[in-house]
């Protein structure tokens, strides 16, 4: 039995593979450079696209790395927002308006 050795030219990592690419370079918007962290409580969010516009809005802001939104159907949802510096809670208010949300409180 002869066994032939075939080249498959695939000597470069994640060459002709995308389970091998190298991964992507972090977009700038991550948590890892955010130094500021604020929550606010936000009443009505029923879906993703509300999830949606609120993060969009709140992204929109100058500072804003990262927005995650813990939707609670119907209630009140857990907004954390990251930021190279502290927000001021009226450009966050006003930004939650503008998804057509409000913002109900801040989490103790």
């Amino acid at each position: 039995m002869t066994i032939e050795r075939v080249e498959l030219g695939l000597k470069d990592s994640g060459a002709g593979c995308s389970c091998c690419a190298a991964p992507e370079a972090p977009s700038r918007k991550t948590a890892a450079t955010a130094e500021v962290t604020t929550k606010v409580l936000v009443e009505g969010m029923t879906c993703g696209h509300c999830v949606s516009s609120v993060t969009e809005e709140l992204s929109a802001l100058d500072e804003v790395e990262q927005v995650s939104v813990d939707l609670n159907v119907g209630g009140v949802s857990a907004v954390t927002i990251h930021s190279k510096t502290p927000l001021h809670l009226d450009a966050v208010r006003t930004a939650v308006s503008e998804a057509g949300y409000a913002v109900s409180g801040i989490p103790a």
